[in-house]
């Protein structure tokens, strides 16, 4: 008697199509569609097929890679910066709302999740104003606590633009990483925590050794978010600095050199075979940091899962 075949199930495709329809549509075509882009170059007689020069144009014309580098390590500082200052005040935040003790835990989570529903064109011209040497009350608030002489127009200076802007973007957004980690610390089961308690591991004792190994495999997935994220980021520089990304772009990351690129901006006329080159390039920038991820990092986090 032959075995019974199992009956397909129809309705997982009924319920997965409009997803991956909707998917394809707006991430999956456009995609291969700017990869596709960056293989040609536009002339008289329409596109012609180049292969590879656009990249090596990209990488070795003087005239591109001075561009291309200058917005590959403000990007890789963007990153950082995010790494080092908005992640670990997140785990601290997440770790402090996570005591019972806390009394109006509700309403500290929402003063600081807040920011991050925001527009970006909001955040940028707010701190602007914020800022400013002119207008800006930044220098009455730092002369309140006798910090005048420290205020500087920090959006003005070549070397303090970024790292302002950076931290800028860190508050705005460290509520996600901070929501996420509070969501796993609240995760983890009490039978772990009161075994632990009876070890007479408390405190501060008690998140160093149980509880941050346990979150460890989260703070990987907000890592990866932070990458891809940063090295998308675009809104915030051109709402606060411009598609030149001022002073002397020395703001300018990949999201705004591809912006100007592809459309073009005031003298500089567009090119959209070398925007599609910079896209396909943070492409494979944000593709290798994921697998690095994927293969080499998470695979040893998985030993801390419960």
């Amino acid at each position: 008697m032959a075995a019974a075949t199992k009956p397909i199930r129809w309705h997982i495709v009924l319920f997965l199509a409009p997803a991956v329809l909707v998917y394809t549509v707006v991430m999956i075509l456009p995609l291969f569609g700017t990869l596709q882009l960056s293989l040609f170059r536009g002339t008289p007689d329409g596109q012609v097929f180049v292969g590879f020069d656009n990249f090596r144009t990209l990488l070795g014309d003087p005239r591109w890679s001075a561009s291309f580098w200058n917005a590959l390590w403000n990007n890789v500082w963007f990153f950082i910066i995010h790494m080092l200052v908005q992640n670990p005040i997140g785990i601290l935040l997440a770790a402090l709302l996570s005591n019972p003790r806390l009394r109006l835990r509700g309403f500290y989570r929402t003063a600081i999740f807040i920011p991050t529903i925001l527009s970006f064109v909001i955040v940028g011209f707010v701190w602007k104003l914020i800022l400013s040497p002119i207008w800006g009350v930044a220098p009455d608030l730092l002369g309140m606590i006798g910090l005048k002489g420290l205020f500087a127009p920090w959006l003005g200076k070549e070397e303090y633009a970024l790292t302002t802007l950076g931290l800028i973007s860190v508050w705005q957004f460290v509520g996600i990483p901070m929501m996420l980690i509070y969501a796993a610390l609240l995760a983890i089961p009490d039978e772990i925590l009161e075994a632990a308690e009876c070890d007479g591991i408390t405190g501060m004792a008690q998140f160093w050794k149980i509880k941050l190994p346990l979150i460890l495999p989260s703070i990987g997935i907000i890592s990866v978010l932070t990458f891809v994220g940063n090295f998308n980021a675009f809104d915030l520089i051109y709402s606060s600095q411009g598609a030149m990304a001022g002073p002397n772009f020395s703001t300018d990351i990949l999201g705004t050199f591809l912006y100007r690129t592809f459309f073009g901006f005031q003298l500089q006329i567009g090119d959209s075979n070398m925007g599609a080159t910079i896209a396909s390039m943070m492409f494979f920038i944000i593709l290798a940091g994921v697998c690095l991820y994927l293969f080499a990092i998470q695979t040893r986090l998985r030993r801390y899962q419960f």
